[in-house]
């Protein structure tokens, strides 16, 4: 279990970046959505040990992170945003040198953890090519590998699936949900679709604060009924949100959250998560005003 209390983080001269924040996460695959600047990567970092919060208390499996953080990272796994490499060792070296860093013994049963994290993640081809030389995926795909060693029992992803094509993704969410049944796997991104695929669980931040959480169905089903989608202007006189305009085939098209019908063409459709997404968004930029 982790429990995450009154998580607070301010920079200088900028907004705090963690207003409070409050989790509680058990194992398997939670989702973490926000915009960028919304505070995910520094709840991340907070979480994984690398900077102290100005307040508040984070817990994993009973002991105190913040006071003992030597414990956690025997434990933890983490992939950043983003990360740099040697310019001239390979993949499989490279592994095997944060191996040794992480605590592992550098022996062969090492060793085949580290190939079977190669072959894990479709960079057995490349066992041998200088990270520095992969493509922005290949690398994102090392980034999961090292994440994964010494089996840790808290993995923490921050964008896991930027710079990723349509099927490493596929692969990528097929490798999450097996890692997922017996840890805790803290997805952070802001990608709705990620999130939609892979996790039961969602906590929707904005400003530093948890604005929206719950199971996927939950918050989906709060919207049911609510949801309208049309290719016009509005009714002026309709009390509508704006969830989302984008195009579709070439044709603009809208969605708004409303008790009734915003205009003459507009259909009710099912809400997804990216509408729960939205109408959080909304909220909280309205609170804020």
């Amino acid at each position: 279990m982790l429990e995450v209390r009154n998580l607070r983080k301010s920079y200088r001269g900028k907004p705090l970046a963690l207003a409070g924040v409050d989790l509680t996460l058990a194992p398997g695959m939670f989702g973490l959505l926000g915009p960028n600047g919304a505070g995910k990567s520094t709840l991340m970092r907070t979480l994984a040990g690398l900077q102290l919060p100005d307040a508040g208390t984070v817990r994993f499996a009973g002991c105190d992170v913040l006071a003992d953080p030597l414990t956690l990272r025997r434990r933890l796994g983490y992939l950043p945003q983003s990360f740099g490499a040697y310019p001239y060792i390979g993949c499989r070296a490279l592994l095997r040198h944060m191996a040794v860093l992480k605590g592992l013994p550098d022996n062969a049963v090492t060793a085949r953890q580290v190939d079977d994290l190669i072959d894990l993640t479709n960079l057995t081809a490349h066992a041998t090519r200088p990270v520095s030389k992969f493509s922005g995926g290949m690398r994102q795909r090392f980034g999961i590998a090292q994440a994964l060693l010494g089996n840790p029992d808290l993995l923490i992803l921050d964008e896991p699936t930027a710079g990723l094509d349509p099927e490493e993704r596929s692969r990528l969410y097929n490798v999450l949900g097996q890692l997922s049944a017996e840890r805790i796997v803290l997805l952070s991104t802001h990608i709705v679709d990620d999130v939609e695929q892979l996790c039961r669980d969602v906590a929707i931040i904005h400003g530093g604060r948890i604005v929206a959480r719950g199971t996927t169905d939950a918050l989906v089903s709060e919207l049911v009924g609510t949801v309208w989608e049309g290719t016009a202007a509005i009714d002026p006189a309709a009390e509508a949100t704006l969830l989302n305009s984008a195009y579709r085939r070439g044709v603009p098209v809208h969605r708004y959250r409303s008790i009734a019908s915003p205009g003459a063409d507009f259909v009710a459709v099912p809400p997804n998560l990216e509408d729960c997404y939205f109408d959080a968004l909304r909220r909280a930029e309205g609170a804020t005003c």
